[in-house]
């Protein structure tokens, strides 16, 4: 399709969990599946906007004429999540993330956080709205086709999860949610209608999750990620799609749109992204009506000095690259910075393809070849290091060691005490001189089963090639 021809416009929103406690109390941000101890029902109705009126899409949820059931946990609900407590302060941990989120989308960033109540009436808040606050905007983030404009960047609190519904006949009569999701942080990233066609949009939703991954400070897993995306072309009207859960289908669920609004007559709405690449209806699309100020939370001033305590980190792309030069391969360069270790934080006299590699890829491996689950701590990785470091163990023998952690053995070091190389090369003499008729390879498989973790496999290759072939 010629987009550009059809008038394409596309933006895109992303919501994303901050792997902080909760953003107006100190409960912390923890799903539960368990039995819940906390339960009440509610009806919510809209109030009118700063201009007087009723948002569209919160009448649309009001004439369904639900109930609403609440479940939650003490451990992690309080009386704020009851709307039964004025919110506390604003979460400094929380806006600290979004101010470096702000700085690393170039954003121009506000003097006041000014907290605004968003009126919503489907249930998932208790209160019958959400709190969002607008902290950057006017920023951009380089693709390959061109800069997309960031319109706004906003700090806000993440709804009840829905986990159920109640019905009467086959009429829906109440709705069920969870209260541990309400209040997580979300930071709110909304761009300009600046993408020129569906890749675009998949490469600025890569872009943007990583350079949010980057901070170290957002929660990880599934459901902690959002993307909606607004799509129009020429003389149509703009439509909200919801539910993306593989960025992959970013593009083919954007080209089935564009081919909907191209046979039909369409008004603005917001449609759920279906499996199949198709979208359906899942109501109005919601205006300027639905927000007013928040008159229980106290502004926050951005001054020079909050501003200046608000550190950058490094962009996780720049990090493979600097990984790449300095001698790893592409894949494990990836695989390491994705699974959160930072190179510079094991400095024990090893090659970055040594630490690397029992970084992520002995971990891994382990998992797949010996199903084993076992989640590696801190601690493992440091008691390995430091045995190597120490010259305790050889580097053949950590994967051995690895599989007698992940099966709750206590380690006994000695039993990988490296040989004597003097030694070794006399026992590798030995052995090839009794094995004659013996190929390479089979006198290393000789070798490692005498020695097994105790030499360096390099080391004896290099002296069986010796002795085999002098």
């Amino acid at each position: 399709m010629d987009y550009k021809k059809l008038g394409f416009k596309c933006g895109i929103e992303i919501h994303q969990q901050l792997d902080t406690h909760k953003l107006f109390c100190n409960c912390p941000s923890e799903l539960k599946d368990g039995p819940h101890d906390i339960s009440i029902k509610r009806r919510l109705r809209p109030v009118p906007g700063e201009e007087g009126e009723i948002d569209i899409a919160a009448k649309h949820e009001t004439e369904k004429n639900l109930e609403f059931v609440y479940e939650g946990y003490s451990d992690n609900t309080c009386s704020v999540e009851l709307d039964e407590e004025p919110p506390h302060d604003l979460n400094q941990d929380a806006l600290k993330t979004v101010l470096e989120i702000c700085k690393l989308l170039n954003c121009n960033i506000v003097d006041e956080v000014q907290v605004m109540r968003k009126t919503v009436v489907d249930g998932s808040n208790t209160s019958g709205f959400q709190r969002t606050m607008l902290v950057g905007f006017d920023g951009y983030l380089d693709t390959s086709y061109g800069k997309v404009g960031i319109d706004s960047i906003c700090l806000e609190e993440d709804s009840a999860r829905r986990v159920g519904r109640i019905l009467q006949g086959k009429k829906e009569k109440s709705k069920v949610y969870r209260l541990d999701r309400l209040g997580i942080p979300l930071v709110e990233i909304a761009t300009n209608p600046d993408i020129k066609n569906p890749e675009q949009c998949k490469e600025t939703a890569e872009k943007l999750g990583m350079i949010l991954r980057s901070t170290g400070k957002v929660k990880r897993g599934i459901g902690v990620i959002r993307q909606d995306v607004n799509v129009s072309i020429k003389n149509g009207a703009r439509v909200e799609i919801k539910g993306f859960q593989d960025l992959k289908n970013i593009p083919r669920i954007i080209e089935g749109e564009v081919k909907r609004q191209l046979k039909e007559k369409i008004k603005e709405e917001v449609r759920n992204a279906n499996a199949d690449g198709s979208t359906t209806f899942m109501r109005p699309m919601p205006g300027a009506a639905r927000m007013y100020p928040e008159t229980d939370v106290k502004p926050v001033i951005i001054d020079k000095k909050l501003l200046n305590s608000v550190k950058i980190s490094e962009l996780i792309d720049d990090k493979i690259l600097k990984y790449e030069k300095d001698g790893l391969s592409s894949e494990i360069a990836r695989n390491l910075v994705n699974s959160g270790f930072n190179l510079e934080d094991y400095q024990y006299d090893l090659d970055i393809g040594t630490t690397a590699n029992i970084l992520v890829e002995i971990p891994k491996d382990i998992k797949s070849r010996y199903n084993l689950n076992y989640e590696f701590k801190e601690k493992d990785y440091r008691f390995v290091f430091e045995a190597l470091k120490s010259k305790k163990i050889s580097k053949d023998s950590v994967i051995d060691i690895f599989i007698e952690i992940a099966k709750n053995k206590k380690i006994n070091l000695k039993k990988y005490t490296p040989m004597n190389s003097l030694k070794l090369e006399d026992e590798i003499k030995k052995l090839v001189q009794k094995n004659k008729d013996l190929s390479i390879g089979a006198l290393m498989g000789e070798v490692m089963k005498k020695f097994g973790g105790k030499v360096e496999g390099k080391l004896a290759a290099k002296l069986v090639a010796k002795y085999k072939n002098g």
